[in-house]
């Protein structure tokens, strides 16, 4: 039988799995994601233990994703010390010696729920995480879109939320998506994740920026479906928070949308990734 191993990069932990689908995935090794050298040499060992017939790769990015390019897979200019510049794909095309797939962290997700959870049965839809980082894999006529870059959703500029005077942790950016409301942005505006559950502050802040964000996407890519998930995504009554702003900010337009179904849950809970690694490995070997 065909055995796919699956890997999830991201910017605080990596999961190893092996499996064929979500329903047989073998519960995932987890691993503080450290230096390059490091990481590849884990990967290596996890896989020499369990034998596949090929692996797929869902990292953290931003990625070289151009297949045409001697730097396909290559990891572009990152905050997270010492990856700028890893040859992620190579390198673990050498630690594994089986065919490998790889794609960014939020397209695998986007992959991996489009097979077997949330975004099953639609050809237009996103996935956003919302967590260390943000982002957001865009799918269209069922693939996830890349151009000369692939998307950098948690990079765009919202409006702020009137009494905020947060300046941002983004390293590029200060105020984008990302340094307003990721977790590093929460944690430090509100103190350890382990506090948020039941501040409503946390969740109403939270909300005000998403639903801005996932109004860009609905406006500009037309997705039936926007998933959201990551860790921050698991704060209690986020998800409808959401959709009461988004409602607003739509208003109205377009008229016929269903916001339960527009703004959604993970159907795959914390495998979307993993699940969207199987998705590659498997396009991998084909």
């Amino acid at each position: 039988m065909t055995l796919f191993g699956a890997v999830e990069i991201g910017g605080t932990k990596t999961d190893l799995a092996v499996g064929t689908s979500p329903t047989d995935l073998s519960t995932p090794h987890r691993l503080p994601t450290s230096e390059p050298s490091v990481m590849i040499s884990a990967i290596g060992d996890f896989f020499a233990e369990h034998r596949v017939d090929a692996v797929g790769v869902a990292s953290f990015g931003p990625l070289d994703l151009d297949l045409s390019a001697s730097r396909f897979g290559t990891m572009m200019a990152t905050p997270k010390p010492g990856w700028t510049g890893t040859p992620l794909y190579q390198a673990i095309v050498d630690a594994v010696a089986v065919p490998v797939g790889l794609d960014t962290d939020v397209n695998g997700a986007a992959l991996g729920e489009g097979r077997w959870g949330a975004g099953q049965g639609l050809a237009h839809f996103a996935y956003m995480t919302v967590g260390t980082g943000i982002g957001a894999g865009i799918v269209v006529d069922g693939a996830t879109i890349t151009g000369a870059r692939h998307p950098e959703a948690g990079h765009v500029r919202v409006d702020r939320e009137p009494d905020d005077r947060f300046e941002g942790v983004c390293p590029y950016h200060g105020d984008c998506l990302e340094g307003l409301a990721s977790g590093p942005a929460l944690e430090a505006r509100f103190g350890r994740p382990e506090t948020w559950a039941g501040n409503d502050a946390v969740v109403a802040l939270e909300a005000h920026y998403l639903a801005r964000a996932i109004l860009g996407i609905v406006y500009t890519a037309a997705s039936e479906r926007v998933i959201v998930g990551g860790g921050v995504s698991t704060l209690p009554g986020l998800h409808d928070r959401i959709r009461h702003l988004l409602g607003g900010l739509l208003a109205g337009y377009p008229d016929d949308l269903d916001l339960d179904l527009l703004v959604s849950r993970p159907g795959l809970g914390e495998l979307s990734g993993l699940s969207g690694g199987l998705v590659l490995a498997e396009r991998a070997l084909a």
